[in-house]
């Protein structure tokens, strides 16, 4: 699409406890406040378009959708949603979408688009994402290595990274174990990865008590809409 003063996007968040929606100017600016509701349950496909047309009809006028979805996106179609519906497999996400807005729509993971709104574009850098569930992003120079799933990974204790910090170990385990966790967790990727920073996103971000490593740093939750930007920067 030809990049014009007048490209306004719809940037979207779909997350397993709510789908978030703001709009972005060319510049990836917002250009209204950002609008929530709760992730429908059971969280089946239909549900959630509905939602997002619904939180999409207050935010005035765009002309194209950019979607952060939680689980492999490849062309459009979600391929996993461990924390929403099994519907979701094979769903085509960025057609059905359009067909109900009227508007063209790209879909990526939401950690992807999520480090697409943090990153300096240097270096090896990577992302979580601490929510319902733990999402993940890598990138070297700027360009994503796609459908990294670190979540689902084996970490410590026979259990995966999203087993031991997702919402539900947060909730069982509380703050203190739950950070001390997570600092295991952020030694084991930079081991991993050796990326040269790190950045921490989701709605559980904020229940960070630790003394983070000087390469890593907590980005506000809206970052996650504001990457929506760089899906129409081709």
């Amino acid at each position: 699409m030809e990049n014009s003063q007048h490209n306004r996007t719809l940037s979207v968040d779909i997350g397993g406890s709510g789908v978030k929606v703001l709009v972005l100017d060319i510049t990836g600016n917002p250009l209204t406040k950002r609008s929530r509701l709760e992730t429908p349950q059971p969280a089946k496909p239909l549900s959630v378009i509905h939602a997002i047309a619904t939180l999409a009809s207050s935010q005035g006028e765009f002309d194209r959708v950019s979607v952060g979805f939680p689980g492999v996106v490849r062309n459009g179609v979600t391929q996993t949603a461990v924390n929403l519906d099994s519907d979701w497999v094979g769903f085509d996400l960025a057609g059905v979408l359009s067909e109900h807005l009227g508007k063209p729509v790209r879909v990526i993971n939401d950690a992807d688009m999520q480090g697409l709104g943090a990153i300096q574009g240097k270096g090896v850098e990577m992302v979580i994402t601490l929510g319902t569930g733990f999402g993940s992003a890598l990138f070297v120079d700027g360009k994503l290595v796609p459908n990294l799933e670190m979540g689902h990974h084996l970490f410590r204790k026979g259990e995966t990274y999203e087993q031991q910090l997702g919402r539900a170990a947060l909730e069982k385990v509380g703050d203190d174990k739950w950070n001390r966790r997570l600092l295991k967790a952020i030694a084991s990727l930079q081991h991993l990865f050796n990326y040269d920073y790190l950045y921490i996103g989701g709605g559980e971000a904020t229940r960070i008590k630790i003394q983070l490593p000087k390469n890593v740093k907590i980005v506000p939750n809206i970052t996650g809409l504001l990457g929506g930007i760089t899906l129409w920067r081709d």
